[in-house]
């Protein structure tokens, strides 16, 4: 063989050795960069890939779920891969695929992404894994394989049908598709019915607490089956954290009592337990949810309820729609009779929203900018004789702060016209039933005779805010004077 042969040779290996050269890994997840990426997502069927900065929070909570889920699939026996990236380091991945927060997770099927939308436990990222990798349900066809389905999840679910074309096999079935972090299983296997004394035609969710397994008794759809599946999966009382937030929040239930206690003192096992003695009637309408008033993160949930610490313990109960509703107790005492009238009165439409409100500061119109909160508001920017201009504002609002010096030189300058009012409005600590307020600051004319309410969407200038003012509310502002403003928005109802 000539040496030109022979060196072509060497070097198509070489390079052939080096394109197959092992991706390093960190407890079982590739660590991937810009350099193997491509080898890895393409010669990989199924690679999970978390996008993480070294010193973000949520991603040194997540590592080691990640890493206990890589190993659960890998005593599976499972294909499927994780990997990871240092997204600060690689920013050429980061850019390529968007990424904009950590940590970031997507799902390659033969290099195709997809959002990860899975919880952030072992159990949840192996489950959904296994859901998008696989069947909606897995065969059980032997007690061995049930006993071995059931032995890890803290909940799955199995359906017993000896027929899957009845109307509640195709909703078992069809849910099963739809819910990614449950493991769903199927069987028509007269010993598998034996074993767990379940008759043919039913849905049985399994749990590793509170009542350990219950039937579904509803009618045979989608929607009612999967309100059960989600309600159950929970425990009677879901612990508030990172990890429950998304299946609290983004689950079917949209009525939440929530329980603000201290862990640790004697308060805490009270309520707790008066709470789950009456919770089971509700489950299916009302989750109930403790807040430990200790931890750090849970501050910002207490201030967008009013409340302080020291005021634990408490309850409020939230309606989550397009606005979110709240209630208050009358009753202070946390007492299981308390706690099930409560619940009972919410659900029954007696109750009434409880809305925030400061007290009316004693000089709240000694400056040119008024003072308003929710107990004087509809006095002042109500008033048929006066166009009343509102700023709703945060007190931590970036943007509040900046605008503050240019809204009080349009009160100076509006301060002696009996027919203007310039005013303000904490609108986290006080909140009306009719206008609700979803970004910062957020300012609004009342215009005098009809009570029309009319937005300002212009620039947030002296000029621009003292024309609006003087025009009675025009809305159309000339293009040289607009601007884009960000606006620093209330906390959403996923990071409660």
């Amino acid at each position: 063989m000539r040496f030109f042969e022979i060196f072509s040779l060497f070097f198509v290996l070489g390079a052939f050795s080096l394109a197959e050269e092992e991706i390093k890994s960190e407890e079982g997840v590739l660590v991937l960069t810009k350099d193997n990426f491509e080898q890895a997502t393409t010669e990989n069927e199924f690679i999970l890939v978390e996008f993480y900065a070294p010193w973000c929070g949520h991603c040194k909570a997540l590592a080691p779920e990640y890493e206990k889920a890589a190993q659960t699939l890998k005593e599976k026996e499972s294909a499927i891969k994780l990997g990871k990236v240092d997204a600060t380091e690689q920013n050429e991945l980061a850019e390529k695929f968007g990424i904009r927060g950590y940590p970031t997770l997507k799902f390659f099927r033969n290099g195709s992404p997809i959002d990860y939308s899975g919880g952030r436990q072992a159990d949840d990222i192996v489950n959904w894994l296994l859901k998008k990798t696989g069947p909606p349900a897995t065969a059980l066809p032997t007690v061995e394989d049930a006993k071995k389905f059931l032995e890890e999840p803290n909940v799955a679910v199995v359906g017993f049908f000896k027929d899957q074309s009845g109307d509640l096999a195709k909703a078992f079935l069809a849910v099963a598709s739809g819910i990614d972090d449950i493991p769903f299983a199927i069987t028509d296997s007269d010993d598998v019915f034996n074993q767990y004394e379940v008759k043919d035609g039913t849905v049985v969710l399994f749990k590793k607490f509170d009542e350990g397994q219950v039937a579904y008794e509803g009618e045979a759809n989608e929607s009612n089956l999967k309100k059960f599946i989600q309600s159950n999966s929970l425990p009677l009382l879901v612990e508030f954290n990172h990890e429950t937030a998304q299946k609290i929040f983004g689950g079917e239930i949209k009525s939440h009592l929530l329980l603000f206690l201290k862990k640790g003192e004697e308060s805490f096992e009270t309520v707790s337990e008066a709470a789950r003695s009456v919770a089971k009637p509700f489950r299916e309408q009302v989750l109930f949810v403790t807040i430990d008033t200790n931890e750090e993160d849970h501050q910002r949930i207490l201030e967008f309820f009013g409340m302080k610490a020291d005021e634990a313990p408490a309850a409020r109960l939230i309606k989550l729609e397009e606005d979110m509703a709240k209630y208050k107790p009358e009753s202070a005492e946390l007492t299981a009779e308390n706690l099930q009238k409560f619940v009972q009165d919410f659900l029954d439409g007696k109750l009434k929203q409880h809305l925030l409100s400061q007290e009316i500061p004693e000089d709240w119109d000694k400056q040119p900018v008024k003072v308003l909160v929710a107990e004087n508001f509809n006095a002042v920017a109500f008033d048929t004789n006066k166009d009343v201009l509102v700023e709703f504002y945060a007190p931590w609002c970036g943007h509040c702060k900046q605008l503050a010096p240019i809204y009080d030189t349009v009160g100076e300058h509006f301060k002696d016209n009996e027919n203007v009012v310039i005013a303000k409005m904490d609108a986290t600590a006080n909140e009306l039933e009719t206008i609700k307020v979803t970004s910062y600051p957020t300012l609004k004319m009342f215009k005098k005779e009809t009570n029309e309410i009319v937005n300002y969407d212009g620039p947030r200038t002296f000029d621009g805010l003292v024309k609006f003012v003087e025009s009675g509310g025009q809305t159309e502002y000339p293009e040289e004077a607009s601007e884009s403003e960000d606006s620093d928005g209330k906390p959403s109802k996923d990071e409660l």
